[in-house]
C-alpha cells in the first residue's frame, strides 16, 4: 500500500461535545504556519460551524463528496466529508446519542485508508465512557482498529505508543484493570509487543536497529525474584527470545529509574507492563505534544494523547498542539511506508 502525497490524512469526528471540533478546527486555522499536510473532518459540518462561532473563529468550511477533492480545497477551506450527528450536540455535555457517528467516522476513516483514498487515520479523543453506555463492545481505540484491520477473521496485533521527541513508550497491556495485568502479562503478549515495535520502528520511523528497553513489573524489577516473580518467570524469556532473534532488547530495569534524563538516552523506545506504567512518565514528560501511535496495524493511525476534555469544550481553552503533532507523525509515517516501498 502507498501514501502518495496528492492523498489526504483522514481526521475523525471523535466525541462532538469534546475538544474534537476546537481543536481541528484551531489545527487548520494554523494550517499554514504549521505546514501541516492536507486532512479531510470526517463528520458534521454544522457542529463545526457553530463550535468555529463559540470561539469567534472565522474558518471556512467545504463540504467534499470525495476525500480527494479536500487536497484542492484544503488550502482556502477546512474540507468535511459529512456523517451527520443526529442529536444536538453542546458542548461539554456528551450524548450517547451521538456516538454512532463516532463509530461511524472511526470506520469510513479506516475504509478510505484501506481503499487508497486516505493515506492515514487520525482520531480525534472518543469518551470509552459514553461509548461503553451505547454498547461499544472494545477497551478502546486500539483494540477497535485492529478489529476493523481485520483480514480473513484473523485481527493484528495491536500496540500502543505515546510518541514525543524525547520519549516514546509501549505499554504492553493497555486498557485493562490493574488487577488484571498479572494473568494478562504472558511471555507470548511481550513477545509479541517486542517483535511489533522493533518492526514498525524500523519500517515507519527509520530507525536501523532500534533499541528497545524493557521494564519490570514489580518495585526494583522483582529483586530477582525476592519481590515477585513475574521478571523471572516472564519478562526475562521474552527479552532473552528477542535477543536470540537479533532484536536490540535489554532488561528488566526498575520503572522507577528508567525515565530521567540520563537513562532515556540509552534506548529509542521503552516497553512498559502496565498503562499507567508508561502514560504517567509520558504525560508528565510531553503532555502538550505526546502522540498516541497503533503500531501493528496495517495502516498508519495517530491521535492526539489527550482525552476529550469536557470541561473546556467550546470555551477557547483548548490546545490544539498534540493534534498537529499528529497530523505531523501521520504524514511522516505514511511517507516512509511509501518510500520503503518503492
Amino acid at each position: 500500500m502507498s501514501y502518495p502525497a496528492d492523498k489526504p490524512l483522514a481526521l475523525t469526528l471523535g466525541d462532538p461535545a469534546g475538544i474534537g471540533p476546537d481543536i481541528t478546527l484551531l489545527a487548520f486555522d494554523a494550517r499554514h504556519r504549521e505546514r501541516l499536510q492536507p486532512f479531510v473532518f470526517l463528520g458534521d459540518k454544522q457542529i463545526l460551524e457553530a463550535r468555529a462561532d463559540a470561539l469567534g473563529l472565522s474558518v471556512p468550511i467545504a463540504t467534499v463528496s470525495r476525500p480527494l477533492e479536500a487536497v484542492d480545497v484544503f488550502a482556502d477551506a477546512l474540507p468535511v466529508l459529512p456523517i451527520p450527528v443526529p442529536v444536538p450536540v453542546t458542548p461539554g455535555i456528551p450524548q450517547a446519542g451521538a456516538m454512532a457517528a463516532v463509530t461511524a467516522s472511526i470506520e469510513a476513516a479506516v475504509e478510505m485508508v484501506q481503499s487508497g483514498e486516505a493515506r492515514a487515520v487520525v482520531t480525534n479523543p472518543i469518551s470509552k465512557s459514553q461509548l461503553y453506555q451505547a454498547g461499544f463492545e472494545f477497551p478502546g481505540h486500539t483494540e477497535y482498529l485492529a478489529a476493523l484491520a481485520a483480514e480473513n477473521g484473523h485481527a493484528p496485533h495491536p500496540v500502543m505508543m505515546l510518541a514525543s521527541d524525547i520519549l516514546k513508550v509501549v505499554p504492553a497491556t493497555i486498557h485493562i484493570p490493574l488487577k488484571d495485568v498479572h494473568g494478562a502479562l504472558t511471555q507470548d503478549l511481550l513477545a509479541k509487543t517486542i517483535a511489533t515495535t522493533d518492526r514498525d520502528m524500523r519500517r515507519r520511523f527509520g530507525l536501523a536497529r532500534p533499541r528497545l528497553a524493557v521494564s519490570g513489573l514489580n518495585p526494583h524489577a522483582g529483586e530477582d525474584g525476592g519481590l515477585g516473580r513475574e521478571e523471572v518467570e516472564t519478562i526475562r524469556g521474552a527479552i532473552i527470545a528477542a535477543q536470540e532473534a537479533g532484536l536490540d532488547v535489554s532488561g528488566p530495569y526498575p520503572a522507577d529509574t528508567l525515565f530521567h534524563a540520563a537513562a532515556r538516552t540509552r534506548y529509542d523506545v521503552a516497553i512498559c507492563m502496565y498503562h499507567d506504567q508508561a502514560l504517567v512518565p509520558f504525560k508528565t514528560l510531553a503532555f502538550e505534544d505526546g502522540v498516541n501511535v497503533t503500531l501493528g496495524l496495517p495502516f498508519v493511525r495517530t491521535s492526539p494523547d489527550h482525552g476529550t476534555a469536557f470541561d473546556i469544550a467550546g470555551t477557547g481553552k483548548a490546545n490544539p498542539r498534540s493534534l498537529i503533532e499528529a497530523l505531523r507523525l501521520a504524514d511522516t509515517m505514511s511517507t516512509a511506508i511509501a518510500r520503503d516501498a518503492e
